[in-house]
């Protein structure tokens, strides 16, 4: 990357990535609360960037997967995205306006309120499994909020990023918004560089590497990392209702979803049933894989090998692999059909660590307090799903379990949710954002408390004696 501003020879990348944030701080310095105009403008061209560029973006996200489906692109990455700025800017004036917020008794006629302010410069590391919507998400949030913003694409994603930051610099000026491009040394410089907040998305293990080097500049942090997160089969579930929505969560960008049901919970002796079903939900779905235009590709030839040593490990310790569509995995294309694999156990390597793929572990509970208990035994997982239509039993589950966030009868969907906030807990990440959660993760939310001229304050001024009493013992009663 150079420096539209420098004409000389190109910095180094560290220097680089000091300049652009020098060169961003000074701006939100000199506007340090852009007004709504200028706020609605920049997510303007923000929607007319996803919209012009659409089928660039398209293409250049499908040559970084070697096979991506442009139909999940269009959803998963575009829509989702222009609904949100659509969301942003009918909100915004409402988001920006003070609060009036209520005083106790002994304090009035003061006043309080608060007033919601732009942090300055925000930086976002996005991954590369929809790394145009986790570009763009957060950054629509933190320029709602009045900031500049410096974006960190995946390295695994080369096309893209640098199709984002061509893009970036047509629309806006560095000042803005900027991308900066590099490898995963590029990475580690951006995250210790002393954002006012910083945004990541990714694996828990680099997320907490993340957190690391953020807090050597008391940083905060919003982090959406990932995890095991669980998917329970009630036995009062509709099984042919339910197969194909949980079939279409799970196998949506070849299941390379943070929130992808990881594994499936059903009633002992209902395995072969769900099976059944699931193949029936797939062949529907995805006909044939390896020459599908629907059905994508696994990342990387190292991606597509740590998916197939998981079933190789299952295999071997005696657990049964079964593609639902009948077809092998392809090496040249690195697609894997729609696997599901059943008689796992807690040792195993696919129920240790987050899937990522089109693979589905299906493990029987005998009631519900045997479910519970096993999530509740792991760490606290990005997302839950729950399907069944016993009110008494979702509420338990509801309750008695954490995580993210939880979609009942289908999954996934709670991330689309501009209402809503979007986020882990644990090791599943911490902060959240979207919508005006977004708006306030992005702000600094100043209380303000006016005195009135008629203040009784004074009345607890020392020398201290009997007033001082009398007053304390009121601040008692109407406190």
């Amino acid at each position: 990357m150079t420096t539209p501003m420098d004409n000389t020879t190109p910095l180094d990348p560290l220097a680089q990535m000091q300049h652009c944030l020098a060169q961003q701080q000074a701006a939100y310095r000199q506007q340090p609360m852009p007004s709504a105009a200028v706020r609605i403008d920049r997510l303007d061209r923000l929607l007319k960037m996803s919209e012009d560029a659409t089928e660039q973006l398209v293409s250049a996200i499908a040559a970084d997967f070697g096979h991506r489906s442009r139909h999940e692109t269009l959803l998963a990455e575009l829509s989702m995205s222009q609904a949100a700025i659509r969301n942003a800017k009918r909100h915004l004036k409402s988001w920006m306006k003070a609060r009036r917020v209520s005083t106790p008794l002994a304090y009035q006629p003061s006043s309080n309120m608060l007033i919601r302010q732009p942090l300055g410069v925000i930086g976002v590391v996005a991954p590369w499994n929809y790394p145009y919507q986790l570009s763009i998400g957060p950054t629509i949030c933190a320029i709602a909020a009045g900031n500049r913003v410096m974006i960190k694409p995946s390295e695994l994603t080369p096309q893209f990023s640098l199709l984002l930051q061509e893009l970036i610099a047509q629309y806006f000026s560095p000042d803005e918004i900027t991308v900066i491009v590099g490898d995963a040394e590029v990475a580690q410089q951006f995250v210790s560089l002393p954002f006012d907040h910083l945004v990541f998305t990714g694996s828990t293990a680099v997320g907490r590497k993340v957190a690391e080097a953020a807090a050597r500049n008391l940083t905060p942090v919003t982090l959406e990392l990932g995890g095991k997160s669980p998917a329970i089969l009630d036995p009062t579930a509709n099984i042919e209702l339910i197969m194909p929505r949980l079939a279409f969560a799970k196998l949506i960008n070849a299941g390379q979803t943070c929130i992808a049901p990881d594994y499936l919970m059903v009633p002992t002796g209902q395995s072969q049933n769900v099976l059944a079903a699931l193949k029936q939900a797939a062949k529907t779905l995805y006909p044939t894989t390896a020459s599908n235009p629907d059905y994508t590709s696994i990342i990387n030839t190292r991606h597509y090998q740590r998916l197939q040593h998981l079933l190789t490990d299952a295999a071997q310790q005696g657990a049964s692999v079964h593609t639902l569509t009948g077809e092998p995995s392809d090496g040249s294309s690195r697609k894997i059909p729609p696997t599901v694999v059943l008689g796992v156990t807690p040792n195993m390597q696919i129920m240790q660590e987050e899937i990522f793929g089109p693979i589905l572990p299906i493990m029987e509970y005998r009631d519900l307090d045997d479910a519970i208990a096993y999530i509740n035994a792991r760490e606290r997982p990005l997302a839950l799903y729950w399907f069944g239509q016993d009110r008494a039993r979702q509420q338990r589950v509801l309750t008695e379990t954490i995580s993210g966030g939880v979609t009942i009868n289908d999954c996934v969907w709670h991330f689309a949710q501009e209402s809503q906030p979007f986020g882990g807990v644990g090791a599943s990440g911490q902060g959240a954002y979207h919508g005006e959660h977004g708006f306030r993760a992005f702000s600094k939310e100043k209380p303000v408390f006016s005195q009135s001229r008629l203040s009784a304050i004074k009345l607890l001024y020392p020398p201290y004696g009997a007033m001082f009493a009398r007053m304390l013992a009121l601040l008692r009663i109407i406190t």
